[in-house]
């Protein structure tokens, strides 16, 4: 019996990168629905949901057109109904389209995190040593090293906007490959497989990309 996947993306709807990468990894035949958290919101709305500060940043893309910086606090607020929207739409796997760390939620019971699953990876891989992240937002990088850090481990970050060149990735890879990392996690889920085809020659170490590994965790849990 065909399957359907539920994906919420912190921004709107449409996402097609995302939903067409997460489709390629889901059994065949599977349906695929992919809500926002602020659907419904005006560009002018959206803008008046500005960060507090660079624990409360999030990036995404509206409709996958505009990069631009929202708040948190705004995102979780609106994720309850999103939620309810994707299981009454009959959703038999729902995944929250965001690396970052969220609290409990109303509603997000059985719901796939990507952080969670990305964190895992690397701590299976790496119980101890020096991980490198690539992250979205240069304001970023202080609340995320201080996510990713456990005992043993040694964390440092790099900013890669997602939209950036094949140039300006291939610099942001040798700048975190001089700093020596044994392992690096892509830590944003609008890097693709192309933005690692790009970083991963100047890097030298294994990189795990958020939305792949993501997709096949799905596909174990869809099949």
């Amino acid at each position: 019996m065909p399957r359907t996947l539920g994906i919420i993306t912190i921004g709107q709807a449409p996402r097609d990168d995302i939903a067409d990468l997460f489709a390629q990894h889901a059994p065949a035949g599977t349906k695929v629905l992919l809500r926002g958290a602020l659907d419904g919101l005006s560009d002018a709305e959206v803008d008046t949901a500005k960060p507090e500060n660079g624990g409360d940043t999030l990036y995404t893309r509206l409709r996958g057109r505009r990069d631009v910086k929202i708040s948190k606090k705004a995102v979780i607020a609106r994720s309850p109904q999103t939620f309810a929207k994707l299981r009454a739409d009959g959703c038999d796997a729902i995944v929250y389209a965001c690396t970052g760390e969220f609290p409990p939620m109303e509603g997000d019971e059985g719901v796939l995190f990507p952080s969670r699953v990305l964190n895992g990876l690397a701590t299976g891989l790496l119980p101890r040593g020096r991980l490198g992240l690539l992250i979205p937002l240069a304001e970023q990088s202080e609340k995320l090293a201080s996510k990713w850090a456990r005992p043993g481990l040694e964390v440092f970050a790099e900013a890669l906007a997602p939209s950036a060149d094949a140039r300006e990735a291939d610099a942001a890879a040798r700048r975190l490959a001089a700093r020596k990392p044994d392992l690096v996690a892509m830590d944003c889920m609008s890097y693709t497989p192309a933005t690692k085809e790009q970083v991963k020659p100047a890097l030298g170490v294994p990189a795990l990309l958020a939305i792949t590994a993501t997709g096949r965790v799905l596909r174990e849990i869809l099949e």
